[in-house]
């Protein structure tokens, strides 16, 4: 059974981070999850920080990610918020997800790049052809894969995928 994490919206948000952390959990080496309330928050903050962007492309972004890792949804979790208690009470659904799916870690705004230190020191391999990928379909502005990842502030993941 592969570790089970929840992805929260603010690694959701910056595309290029989605986009490394959705092939993690595409080729297995976490099963990612999220809700569709975590979704929303992504998605509502698009809109208001890009009002250029494109509502149906934006639309269709989200369906693309739901379809994209095998039962990526996390339900039945909104009973356990009031359960939850936090400093911030906006992340209680989190939380509850994390509980429902069983997961043994919130990716948050704080670790994406210990977890992804993690992932590759699971299959560096994989993380490494993720990334360079992502650099390769990167055309505008073009970038290397560790210009991306130290823009998304994984400075240590990107050390390591350097060497």
């Amino acid at each position: 059974m592969a570790f089970v994490v929840i992805y929260d919206d603010n690694v959701l948000y910056p595309s290029l981070l989605r986009d490394v952390l959705i092939p993690v959990a595409q080729r297995g080496l976490v099963r990612g999850r999220w809700t569709d309330r975590i979704l929303d928050e992504v998605f509502v903050n698009l809109l208001e920080n890009r009002p250029d962007l494109d509502h149906a492309k934006l639309a269709r972004t989200r369906e693309l990610m739901n379809a994209s890792i095998r039962d990526v949804l996390v339900e039945g979790y909104e009973p356990l918020i009031a359960a939850v208690t936090l400093p911030d009470p906006d992340d209680r659904h989190v939380v509850a997800a994390a509980i429902r799916a069983q997961a043994q870690m919130i990716v948050t705004a704080n670790l994406p790049d210990d977890f992804l230190v993690d992932q590759f020191h699971l299959d560096a391999i994989a993380l490494h052809v993720i990334v360079q990928q992502i650099a390769d379909d990167t055309t505008r502005p073009p970038m290397t894969f560790s210009d991306g990842l130290e823009r998304c502030g994984a400075t240590q993941a990107t050390a390591l995928l350097r060497r």
